[in-house]
């Protein structure tokens, strides 16, 4: 078995992305707060704005995702999904020892450095996962984004979906899965996934697209799973536990390209004949050509340095390597920053505020909205995956369009939202939910097509820094302040608010904000036409010589 072990060899190398995958589908634990967050404010007697300002110190913990950045660099995969688990089960155990009532509240200040862990938690994984999987299959960005972010987006459905069947919407239980699962699963990631040498050949970018397609093809069945157990309404003790059981087995369904793969190779090498005389004298006619080549290159590469000394250094251009400074002082990151937060910043508010949401316009159980998000985030995420790079590679469109459409698209839904006809925190939900997924599927690509693939996974973290700034203005903020200026006292402490009027101002000002997305993103489309373009004629120069070679 050491060929499926060995994450050099096919089956190791895509065994490591099933892990991957799985890392994924429970790391988005982050986004789960409204879960349990009216068990916070009932038991600490908070207002909305204080309820808020804890969220904002969940998402604050990724501000501190610039530690995993820095470390991606200079330490193991293994040992960022061993920091980010660890911290993990500190941060959300705590919070499960609170709402289980083992343990009295905490002072407020120390509630926020826990939550701030836990949020914490997920950059460590999601960092490690996404850097060493963007490496791995560099010729794929496109679908390796939308696969894993979508599996990320499901990740909150997952665990409300189990938890509604298992254990009745327990806020106590739901906290304990997320304390123990994500650390159990990341113990697989650490095992199996490695950096190894991308694909070298057109014939691997296309067999590799083959298998993302399989990805995709089971993503969607989970998804549309979960959708389906959402909206069929109450289920009894055994459908419940079948539903689970089933779910388990799909998430676990990837497997099967690794084990596909390992038996191929098996096949293969019981097969394998050499003739060594034959393969001696091909080798000796290629090697004498080869030898003169070396010298040539070597000569060019001593000229190239040469002159490399003599000239001052340019700054690299977009599409070229960057440091983090570099980025930094182009206007292209600082357009694609500000998109970004107007897109993630208010969509944040609304996974943060749903269950307030809800109540206020009297649906007693909010889950099927938090449900709904998730799995509309997924849809969006590996649909703008695979969308976008199969419009770069046939006609090099600019992957920020895509961005521009779902900004445009989100500011429809929160007008939709603000009106408050019937069913429309149903819209809103499905709408927010795929722009949201959208938006994190497509920037991180983006980021790494215009800057390099050499330091993202610090360009990546500080991109991320729009979660806890977003969460902080959007929902701290903006849906706190003006939530609590129209809610009135409740015994006891604390605060509630009844009717559409308590947060039709704050989703007209969220409307206003993706309007301005939306221009940036159109303007970040135009600045980086050229180098879509770029990217597009060389693969298509790339796929007719490998075409004319193949003839």
């Amino acid at each position: 078995m050491g060929f499926l072990m060995s994450p050099s060899s096919p089956a190791g190398k895509w065994i490591g992305f099933v892990t991957a995958v799985w890392v994924q589908a429970i790391a988005g634990n982050n986004y789960t707060f409204s879960n349990y967050s009216d068990a916070l404010k009932s038991l600490m007697a908070l207002t909305q704005l204080q309820l808020n300002n804890l969220s904002v110190a969940k998402d604050v913990g990724k501000a501190f995702g610039l530690l995993a950045g820095l470390a991606s660099d200079r330490i193991s995969t293994p040992v960022l999904l061993l920091i980010g688990s660890i911290e993990g089960i500190i941060g959300y155990g705590v919070q499960w020892l609170i709402v289980s009532q083992r343990i009295q509240p905490l002072p407020y200040w120390q509630m926020c450095i826990f939550l701030c862990m836990g949020g914490n938690s997920t950059t460590w994984m999601n960092t490690a996962i996404l850097v060493t999987c963007i490496r791995n299959f560099r010729k794929n960005r496109g679908p390796v984004t939308g696969i894993l972010k979508g599996y990320l987006g499901l990740s909150s459905a997952i665990f409300t979906d189990i938890c509604t069947a298992l254990f009745n919407n327990d806020p106590a239980l739901f906290l304990l899965m997320l304390t123990v699962v994500p650390f159990i699963v990341c113990l697989t990631a650490i095992v199996f996934l490695r950096e190894v040498p991308p694909s070298s050949t057109a014939a691997e970018e296309k067999t590799e697209s083959r298998y993302f397609n399989i990805f995709n093809a089971v993503a969607v069945v989970i998804a549309v799973y979960l959708l389906i157990f959402d909206i069929t309404g109450e289920h009894g003790t055994t459908l419940s536990r079948a539903f689970c059981i089933v779910l388990l087995i799909l998430l676990a369904s990837p497997i099967a390209v690794p084990a596909y793969l390992a038996v191929q190779n098996l096949i293969r090498s019981d097969l394998k004949t050499l003739d060594v005389e034959a393969t001696a004298k091909t080798v000796t006619e290629v090697t004498e050509p080869l030898l003169v080549a070396e010298e040539t290159v070597t000569e060019a590469v001593i000229v190239t340095e040469e002159v490399k000394d003599l000239v001052e250094k340019v700054p690299p251009v977009i599409g070229e390597e960057h440091t983090v400074v570099e980025a930094l002082k182009t206007v292209d990151f600082w357009i694609l920053f500000v998109s970004f937060l107007c897109g993630v910043g208010t969509g944040l508010a609304v996974q943060n505020n749903m269950a307030q949401m809800g109540l206020a316009v009297g649906y007693a159980d909010v889950s099927i909205f938090i449900s709904l998000t998730s799995i509309c985030g997924f849809f969006g995420r590996i649909g703008s995956g695979s969308i976008s790079e199969y419009f770069m590679k046939k006609a090099g469109t600019p992957r920020p369009v895509w961005n521009a459409a779902s900004q445009i698209l989100m500011a429809v839904g929160y007008v939709l939202m603000a009106i408050a006809m019937p069913g429309s925190l149903y819209i809103g939900a499905i709408v927010v939910g795929i722009c949201y997924g959208v938006r994190l599927a497509i920037t991180v690509p983006t980021t790494s097509e215009m800057f390099g693939l050499k330091y993202y996974g610090l360009m990546y973290n500080i991109i991320i820094l729009n979660l806890p700034l977003g969460s902080f203005l959007f929902s701290g903020l903006l849906a706190g302040y003006l939530y609590d200026a129209e809610a009135t006292p409740t015994a006891g402490g604390g605060n509630t608010c009844i009717g559409a009027h308590c947060y039709r101002l704050v989703f007209t000002v969220m409307a206003i904000v993706c309007v301005v997305g939306f221009v940036l993103d159109v303007w970040l489309a135009i600045r980086t036409k050229a180098l879509y373009s770029k990217i597009y004629t060389n693969r298509k120069s790339k796929k007719s010589m490998a075409v004319s070679n193949g003839h």
